[in-house]
């Protein structure tokens, strides 16, 4: 039997007809375009140009890649405070805060580590005196958000520069021990010819207590017959510092 008009060999499907259409892409999350937007405002404006939690985002967005942490950098300010606050809280109280994982604090805590060491190293390369300022941002730096009382001294030599700087005691949330003869028997070890003293006030308020100022009055007049001068006493708080010589108290 003849085959019938039309009837030649079969073509082959064509090798896609079967095949899945791809997946739709998911759409970015919204929040990748906030970190540059973020970003970009930082490097035109700098730091000035950003509210305090909008600079806490700026360092979590290294720690925390996949999320939106807008809402958590809002709540650590309002946990602590201000951007400081949060650096200098304790890595224990930080991961009291959802989302905030011994990670997170541990790179908060370097960060802060970083910011003193740059804050030391201002006052150390010049004479103490002569940068006055670089010291006080300093010791805010180092103790104003510290939750216990501290006193710290500031060790000089007869040019004015930092021999060493030296916690000497730690105390409560509202007292630190100090013992004069013992302030005093530290500065004759180093040689020193002067010395500032520096301790925090965990409530915030820097206004010296009767109690400083018998303990300044004490120390002066142990110092002044073994030739030490005492150039300050400063006391640094969360609403600001307050220094001695600038009362006329020393």
């Amino acid at each position: 039997m003849s085959a019938g008009v039309g009837k030649g060999p079969r073509k082959a499907p064509s090798p896609d007809v079967f095949a899945e259409a791809p997946a739709p892409q998911a759409p970015a999350p919204h929040y990748h375009g906030h970190r540059e937007r973020l970003r970009a405002r930082f490097q035109e404006g700098g730091a000035d140009a950003l509210p305090d939690y909008e600079l806490l985002e700026l360092l979590l967005f290294r720690s925390i890649p996949q999320r939106d942490i807008k809402p958590l950098a809002k709540e650590l300010i309002q946990r602590f405070g201000s951007f400081a606050e949060v650096l200098a809280a304790p890595a224990s109280r930080l991961t009291e805060v959802k989302g905030v994982g011994e990670g997170v604090a541990l790179d908060l805590k370097i960060v802060e580590a970083a910011l003193k060491r740059m804050a030391k190293g201002a006052v150390s390369k010049r004479p103490v005196l002569s940068s006055w300022s670089s010291v006080l941002d300093y010791c805010r730096m180092a103790m104003a958000f510290a939750e216990r009382e501290q006193f710290r001294i500031l060790f000089l030599d007869k040019k004015n520069a930092l021999i060493a700087d030296e916690v000497q005691q730690t105390g409560t949330v509202d007292h630190t021990p100090v013992y004069p003869r013992e302030v005093m028997r530290r500065a004759l070890e180093l040689s020193a010819s002067a010395i500032i003293l520096v301790h925090n006030h965990p409530s915030g308020d820097p206004t010296p207590s009767g109690a400083d100022m018998r303990m300044t009055r004490e120390l002066v007049d142990i110092a002044k017959p073994l030739g030490i001068a005492i150039h300050d006493h400063i006391i640094v708080g969360r609403d600001g510092h307050a220094s001695f010589r600038s009362l006329g108290l020393i």
